[in-house]
This record gives C-alpha cells, structure tokens and sequence, in this order.
C-alpha cells in the first residue's frame, strides 16, 4: 500500500476526482478494468497483452472461464439507470487515507453460499425495491478513462456493490485478497459513482472457497487505484514493453510464459552485458525485480527455468488423399472420402491442417478452425506450398510497423541476414563434421549396418495424424522405426568426434569455417548472398558423399524447378514442409510472413518464414533427407520421372511427410538456453526472439547453432 504525503499530490482533488484536468476519454483511450489487474500483477503480461494482443490460454485461465461460466452469461432484463431512484445523493466524504500499516480487520468477511443466480426483478421506487441483480453488465467511465465488464452488480436503491469472482481460495494476507484483485474492483467502483450509483464497497467472490470478501474503497486504495491508471497509461504511449520479472514466482503459471520469456530475455540481456554488446540496453533493460523483492538486478544469475510444454500436444493433420472432403461434427474434424469415412480426430488434438491437391473442407469446419487459432495450410498435389487461410491479422501492429522499418533500412536488414547466413553455414558444417567421423568411424568396423547418429530420437514416435483412405484411425505412420540416434546437440560421450576427418572433409570443414567468418562481415547483401552461395557448393559437395543409397542417390548439387534428380526431389519437398512451419510461427508471433530481410519480397513469397529457414535447412530439412536415404525409408521406387523431372510417388511423399513429423517433434537440447524441447517449439521460441530484437530489447537475433 502507498503511503501517502500531502506535500506530493492535492490529495483531496484526486481523491475526489475533481483536480485540475478536466480530460474526457474518448471509447478508444479508456482502460479495461481487466487490464488494470494485469498491470499490477506484471508491468510487461499488460503490455503484451493490452498492447500487443498477445493471449494464449492454459490450465489456470481455463479453469477461471469454467468459474465464470454462469456470471459470464448476461441478464436479459434492463437495469434502473440511478435517475430513477429519485435525486442523487453527494457521495460519501473522504474519509481517513490508510497507510501501509493499516488494520487489516477492516475488511470484512461475509460467509455464505455463492451467490444466487442473478436475475432481474421489477423496478420498483427505492424505498420498497428489492436487492436487484445482474451479470455481465458493461459499463464506462469518460472521466476515469476506464471501461468494465462486472461480473455481478447488486443494486439496493441507489446503492449498488459490485462482485467479482476469481478462481481460487481466500489468500492468506491481512486483506484476504490479492492486490491486483483490490484495485481491479476498487476500478469498477469508479466506474459505478461516475455513472451515478453510490458505491462504498466491492465483494470479490472465491470459487473454491465459495466465500465473499468485503473490500471497502477507501481513499488509500482510490488514490493507489488511479496511480496505477496512470501508470497503465503512460505505459501504453510509451510503446516500450517493460522489463521481464527477475527469477519470479509469477512467472511459471502464467499463460503467456512461452511469449513473453522471462529467463530467456534476462540472459540474453545479461550476456550482451557482459560481453559489452550494448551497454545502454544493459543499463536501461536489465530485469526488474519482482514486486515482492523475491530478486534484485544485482542477484546472481538465475538457470533458465524450463519452458513448458516442450513439445505441442496437437498435432498436425495432412490429409493427401485426392477428393476427400473435410467436415466438422461436434468437436471433431471428419475426413471422408465418398462413402468412407478415413479419420475422425478431435478438434483439441490438431495444430494445423495441410491439405493437398483437390481436397476439400466444408465452411463450417474451416470457420471452426481458423477460430480456435488453427491455421489450414494448402499445397499443390505436388508438394508446393501455395496458401494458407487463417483467422483475423494479429493484433501487434507495432511489431509489423517495426518489421516494415526494419525491412526498409539496408543496415539493420543486412545485420538480420548475416545472423541467419552465419548460423546456416555453421549448423551445415557441424552437419558435415558430425556426419563424417561416424561414417568414418562406421568404415572401420561395418560399411553397411552401421547406423546414422544425428538422425531421430529412438524415443520420438510419429506424431501426425494422416488421412489415408483406408486407415480410419488417428495412428501413426507405418513406416520403419529408426535405430538408436543421438541428438545432435549433444555432446558424443565416446570419443568419436575425436577422430579425425577424412582430407576432403577437413578441407571443406576449413572453407566453410571460412565462409562463416566472412559471411559475418559482409558489407553488402549482394557479397552476402555470393557467399552464401559458395558455403552452399560446399556443403552439398560433402553432403553427397553422406549418402548411403547407390547409383539411384547420387547427387551432384541443388536444381529445382522442377528437380531433376531424387535427392533433390527429397530436398525441394522438406524445404517447403519446412517453409510451411515457420510461416505457421512467425505469424503467431504478429509478423507479416511475406516480409523479409534477406529474402527480398516477391509475389506470393513467404520471405521472412524462407529467412529463418536458412539456419534450419541443415538440422531438420537435410537431416530428414539423410534418414530417408540412409535408413532405407524410401527407394528408387518412391520416385517417379517423367521428360527428366523427379517428383515424390503418393507412398514416397507419405514415407518423407512422417520422417518430417519426426524430426519437427525430436526433443533438443537449446544451445544457449540449455533446456530441452522439440524443434517445432524451436522455431516458435526463435521467432519471438527475432520479434524482440525487431522491437529493440535485444540488441542482436540469437542464431541457433548446434554444438
């Protein structure tokens, strides 16, 4: 609680609300009431989620909607406007201002059931009228800036009360509620006496306690409500998101933990630090300790909290099927074919659908979809990656505006490039160096049965679900489990990255060492692009030779358009697979995917998504290849040519589609942040970071390179 001093602030005029400025809001300047309780809670969750329209759910925000399911619903009957009570009485006088050492007693507790189910009764005159009821009333404070929905509003006359319900039981404090709780019903208060009600005190509802507490709204809790009003606001025209909490017990249970990255912001910002990266966003940025003084910006580096869930629950749905028809019943997709029904999942269990070639979906299960956040991706029968129909835009219009600058600026977008370029050729050579002592090593003993490291985790299981006619269940893709793999972040605990490579491999490791040096001092995007292009030569020079699968295998280097050969058939499919995936991530985050800053913009591209690709190419797209291949997961039948151009057989593309399932939900040890998750939320976590560094918390994007 504030404690109060007369000399600061005219403690009457704020208290009554009747200083100096006179300001009337306008509807798109006033505050959700809703937003208040975050702000107090956590600077930074308002900011990402008034400012940014940042939301996600989990289990503690569901519950809380179970708990309001009834109040949640609105009265269907009006309410007395307070005019009809008769002359408005003078609102009670100011009364003494608590101080932080005020006695607790004062808040009462009133034990009882919940409260009945609201219901309007007539109106009446206030001398007879009856305690009346409502739910879900809406209602706005020009003055106060502030607009609110109210869960409850008991009115007895011109007297009304406010409740509000919050999950949970009753908080053993002296106030017997939480402070952002207080000040979010202290807000609505306001709102009510602006409307003309009298309204002296709130009652805030426990579900699990099934208690009422009785929260009176004195001048300390008035005058510390429209403080944080204040602050609120001059936060949002700021447009600068606040500092994460440092090593707070906040943050694990909040549902916006996976945007907002608390341990992993904090690191980077210590890091550059220290490193003397930048020292102004040291000094300006550095993790501000949490309310409760639980930790300090001089604490000690805290480890990075791991970040739950390491891989998504759902799941993807590709549906490949020629003629299938996708519907909705209940709370489930349906894919048909004909008279056939080849799946039925639930709703709750698909990430995203991926239709190819001639299939269709009704208008009710595409609108389902795209309202539940699923984005429904469409690729030619061939593979190519064409379209993709979502939901509304995403609210974060300052990180479009911000990528837009970006995008404009040579400089900036040449430092973007360079992190991506720099990581590719990094991940490509490690790709190499890893590959080759086991094979190397593989040589020595067996030449045929050896199997690959870096391939799968023996403990992934396919993942996706397919609709393939005849299947008529959620299962798995029947395809050969692969034999015992290393992650290839890990570090080898035998001592096989101590032998040495062959000559030809150690001098393409030399020159892609090289490339990688140079790459990161480019001065210009053409200088770039030229060595992008020969890290690539190359790279594929020593990736052909990692090859297991014959004459049918061979490989001279990348065409396309179409391919010409198997391997790279195999490549073209998992580029655009994987193109697909970070155009699904970086527009969650609220970036415009055809934006980017290496890839210049072209009609009907996915720049930015085809960006941050470039560092993943070598650990999930060429990976996924060398698995197929080596592994004997797909053979020179899986290939059909025709007038020279290669193109996957529907087995063949089905075989690739369940290896890329495979590697997108490997778990990975994270190169800086040191806990593991699958590649699929690898490349969500990467794209917020690049949405930070856009945003100017971080001064540089993080590049993700293996060990």
């Amino acid at each position: 609680m504030a404690i109060l001093t007369s000399s600061a602030v005219d403690l009457a005029d704020l208290l009554l609300g009747q200083d100096a400025d006179d300001t009337v809001f306008t509807d798109e300047e006033l505050i959700p009431v809703r937003m208040l309780n975050e702000f107090t809670y956590c600077p930074r969750l308002a900011y990402l989620e008034w400012v940014q329209g940042e939301f996600t759910d989990n289990l503690d925000t569901r519950e809380g909607t179970f708990g309001h399911r009834n109040v949640d619903r609105p009265s269907a009957r009006p309410i007395p406007a307070p005019t009809e009570f008769g002359d408005v009485p003078p609102q009670p006088a100011a009364v003494p201002i608590e101080t932080s050492t005020s006695n607790p007693t004062a808040t009462t507790s009133i034990t009882g059931a919940e409260p009945s189910p609201p219901s309007i009764e007539p109106a009446t005159t206030a001398a007879s009228s009856p305690l009346l009821k409502t739910r879900s009333l809406t209602l706005s404070a020009a003055r106060e800036g502030l607009v609110a929905k109210l869960d409850l509003l008991e009115l007895d006359g011109q007297h009304v009360t406010p409740v509000e319900y919050k999950k949970g039981a009753i908080p053993d404090n002296p106030f017997q509620a939480w402070e952002p709780e207080r000040v979010q019903l202290c807000a609505q208060g306001l709102i009510l006496r602006e409307n003309g009600y009298q309204c002296n005190a709130g009652e805030i509802f426990y579900i699990e306690s099934r208690h009422r507490v009785t929260v009176p709204f004195d001048d300390a809790l008035v005058l510390r409500t429209r403080e944080l009003i204040r602050q609120l606001r001059e936060m949002g025209r700021g447009g600068q998101i606040p500092s994460p909490l440092v090593d707070s017990p906040k943050c694990p249970r909040c549902s916006l933990v996976g945007i907002c990255l608390p341990d992993e912001t904090n690191l980077l910002l210590r890091d550059a630090a220290a490193t003397g990266l930048d020292a102004s966003t040291r000094d300006s940025r550095a993790g501000s300790p949490d309310e409760d003084g639980s930790a300090s910006t001089n604490s000690l580096p805290s480890p990075v909290r791991h970040l739950l869930p390491a891989r998504d629950d759902a799941l993807p749905l590709y549906v490949k099927e020629q003629g299938a028809f996708v519907g909705k019943d209940a709370d489930r997709l349906v894919v048909r074919h004909r008279t056939a029904t080849l799946i039925s999942v639930p709703l709750i269990d698909v990430s995203q659908v991926s239709l190819f070639g001639n299939v269709q979906m009704s208008s009710q299960a595409l609108r389902e979809v795209v309202d539940r956040g699923i984005s429904v991706c469409h690729f030619s029968y061939g593979g190519w990656f064409a379209a993709m129909t979502t939901g509304h835009v995403h609210k974060n219009i300052e990180l479009r505006m911000a990528q837009f600058a970006t995008a404009a600026d040579p400089v900036k977008s040449l430092e973007l490039a360079k992190s991506f370029i720099v990581a590719k050729i990094r991940n490509g050579r490690t790709m190499l160096r890893r590959h080759a002592t086991a094979q190397q090593r593989s040589g020595q003993t067996d030449t045929t049965s050896e199997p690959e490291i870096d391939l799968t985790d023996e403990t992934a299981s396919p993942r996706c679900v397919d609709a393939q006619k005849g299947s008529g269940t959620s299962a798995g893709w029947p395809v050969q489990a692969p034999a015992a793999n290393q992650d290839v972040s890990e570090a080898p605990s035998d001592n096989r990255l101590t032998q040495k490579p062959s000559e030809a491999t150690a001098r393409e490791l030399a020159q892609l060492a090289e490339w990688a040096r140079m790459a990161g001092r480019a001065t210009s995007a053409e200088t770039l692009l030229g060595l992008e292009g020969m890290a690539a030569k190359v790279y594929f020079s020593g990736f052909a030779r990692l090859l297991k699968g014959g004459h049918a295998f061979d490989f001279s280097g990348r065409n396309r358009r179409p391919p010409r050969d198997p391997i790279n058939a195999l490549l073209s499919f998992v580029y655009s697979l994987l193109a697909k995936e970070l155009t699904i991530a970086v527009r969650s985050v609220g970036f415009d995917p055809l934006l980017g800053f290496f890839h210049k913009p072209r009609y009907g591209r996915p720049s930015l998504a085809l960006d941050l690709a470039e560092e993943f190419r070598p650990l999930i797209g060429d990976s996924t290849v060398l698995m197929l291949v080596n592994n004997g997961e797909i053979s020179e039948s899986s290939f059909l040519a025709r007038a020279g151009a290669v193109t996957l057989t529907e087995p063949g593309r089905k075989a690739v589609i369940a290896a890329f399932e495979r590697r997108m939900e490997q778990e990975i040890t994270h190169p800086i942040f040191g806990y593991r998750i699958s590649y699929r939320r690898v490349l969500q976590v990467q794209a917020r970071l690049l949405s930070r560094v856009l945003l100017g918390e971080l001064a540089s994007y993080p590049g993700f390179c293996t060990r």
